[in-house]
């Protein structure tokens, strides 16, 4: 008789899950910030870390539904800006909110759109592409601003309103966006054909998808992803520059990598890379609670990316 084979226990199972050892993680920073300060777990911290990750969590979507594509993109942070200058842009000529809100998700529908079409017409590799459009984009958003503070006026203040003096609407704003790429990822046709492109994009090819299609539809949402964000960013800060997107892109990188989500394409989750980005929110949160100067912070920060790319690896490090 041949040997059975035994199966990994449900406890392992669990272990092995990268969803369920952050959540672990996160519960233990959660405890031992606690214990050295008691005002890291009340209500009114807790929701100013959502309030923190409001925009990087939306961004992270982005990142990781390329991520999981194939794809990547190393402009979202200034494709988020080049919204908000075009926001402003038509406030400034007397438009209303509305109509600014409308012109902002075009056009980072359009900027996701113009990296997806030239990615998938001249097969170039996604990092290379996306870091010359991110300095065209910054370029514009530049050009336009003329390096000076945009302000807003107030404009977006009704989305960082609180509700009973805790909640406000940019959180759902960001749990909305969180549960649409979960949702279009894991249930519909779309996803799965996003994610066999990302798997192995000869097969996808093979098996009826439009190869160049669906990239090109990845990197619109991707775009429209960043408008959001973008209005997001505005409500919070009421004004935008045209260096107001510098990092956000590597830290998306990061906390979907952290999450689950790697470069190899085909795999990942949306809810392991929104955890990826809480465990970031809270590391910095408790930082700040701490007191931890704020050049160490980048350091950490530092090596927590370099951290989440080497554990992203290292299943090719050990087929090796």
């Amino acid at each position: 008789m041949a040997d059975k084979v035994s199966k990994p226990s449900v406890g392992k199972k669990l272990l092995r899950d990268q969803r369920v050892l952050l959540a672990i993680v996160i519960a233990i920073i959660i405890v031992v910030i606690s214990v050295i300060n008691p005002n890291f777990i009340s209500l009114g911290n807790i929701v100013a870390i959502f309030q923190q990750i409001c925009v990087l969590g939306i961004l992270t979507m982005a990142m990781s539904i390329l991520l999981i594509s194939g794809g990547i993109d190393l402009s979202i942070g200034n494709i988020m800006v080049v919204c908000g200058v075009v926001m402003y842009v038509v406030l400034n000529n007397g438009m209303p909110v509305a109509v600014a809100v409308l012109a902002g998700l075009i056009t980072g529908m359009a900027c996701g759109l113009l990296n997806g079409a030239i990615i998938a017409k001249s097969k170039c590799i996604p990092l290379v592409i996306t870091l010359g459009t991110s300095k065209m984009f910054y370029g514009i958003a530049l050009t336009v601003s003329g390096g000076r503070i945009m302000n807003f006026g107030g404009a977006f203040n009704g989305l960082k309103t609180k509700v009973l003096e805790v909640f406000s609407p940019m959180l759902l704003v960001l749990l909305v966006m969180v549960l649409l790429a979960y949702v279009m990822m894991s249930y519909t046709k779309f996803g799965r054909r996003v994610v066999a492109l990302g798997g192995n994009e000869k097969n996808a090819f093979l098996s009826g998808i439009n190869v160049t299609r669906y990239k090109m539809a990845v990197y619109a949402i991707s775009g429209l992803f960043c408008a959001v964000a973008s209005i997001v960013f505005v409500a919070r800060i009421d004004s935008i520059t045209s260096n107001a997107g510098t990092n956000y892109e590597t830290n998306a990188l990061a906390a979907a990598i952290i999450g689950g989500v790697t470069f190899d394409g085909g795999k990942g989750t949306i809810g392991g890379a929104f955890l990826g980005c809480l465990l970031m929110g809270v590391i910095s949160n408790a930082m700040n609670i701490l007191g931890v100067d704020t050049n160490v912070q980048t350091i950490i920060t530092g090596v927590i990316i370099v951290g989440a790319v080497v554990l992203s690896n290292i299943n090719n490090i050990k087929k090796k």
